[in-house]
């Protein structure tokens, strides 16, 4: 039996039980009540007695010490240990119900570490196929230089990239916080090629956006970066 099921069944009974212990406090209450209103009376009954005593003289005022009659202490005492009947009670009622919110708590804790284990695996597994850490595609060695070409993580992410002309948005479900490259500001996709400019500001671009199909050989720049080489070198 699973945590859950052991607790539902646990559960359960509860409802009657909590039923069962008021019941039985509204009946020690209606008790209680009766018995404190009726020692009310038999003590004022006994401190008239006692004024009509002292007024008649057959009390003299070395009497003044006299306590209630005997029938009068039984009653409070016997208030006294319904009202803690009723403490006792109302303890176990909330010490029930107490122990039932604890063990919960316990299943709820087990469901979160659960979950953040599952997503923790998640993202590890998800960095190893995405790009590392900052937010840079995966670069793999080759004689290039820094140009280097990536392979998008699924194949069919890399199918309908040649199925799109340059330029073309793609619907593609991305997280709303991956980086984007390119000419076509799209996340990272296919394969892709970095510009050999250390200080191009978009640094790789989707084979497609600039009219790549394959590897180009040597150095490659940009159209921007190409193009700040030639004025400079017209300079």
């Amino acid at each position: 039996m699973s945590f859950l099921e052991d607790f539902q069944a646990s559960l359960e009974p509860l409802p009657n039980i909590l039923q069962r212990k008021y019941a039985l406090l509204r009946d020690l209450d209606k008790s209680l009540h009766d018995i404190q209103r009726q020692n009310e009376q038999r003590c004022l009954q006994e401190i008239e007695e006692f004024k009509e005593g002292v007024k008649s003289g057959n009390i003299g005022p070395g009497s003044s010490l006299s306590k209630f009659s005997d029938e009068a202490q039984d009653e409070q005492k016997h208030a006294i240990r319904i009202a803690d009947e009723k403490v006792a009670l109302a303890v176990q009622a909330y010490d029930l119900v107490d122990a039932h919110i604890q063990q919960l708590d316990q299943y709820l804790r087990k469901l979160e570490e659960q979950r953040r284990e599952k997503e923790n695996a998640a993202a590890a597994g998800s960095t190893a196929l995405n790009p590392d850490s900052n937010g840079k595609p995966v670069i793999q060695s080759g004689r290039g230089g820094r140009k280097k070409s990536r392979l998008a993580a699924a194949a069919s992410t890399a199918t309908t990239t040649t199925a799109n002309p340059p330029g073309m948005d793609l619907d593609l479900p991305v997280d709303p916080n991956e980086p984007t490259y390119c000419l076509c500001n799209q996340v990272s996709y296919g394969e892709m090629v970095a510009c050999d400019n250390p200080d191009c500001k978009i640094e790789w671009f989707h084979y497609g956006c600039v009219g790549l199909k394959e590897q180009p050989k040597g150095k490659w720049y940009c159209n921007d970066c190409s193009g700040n080489q030639k004025r400079r070198k017209g300079k």
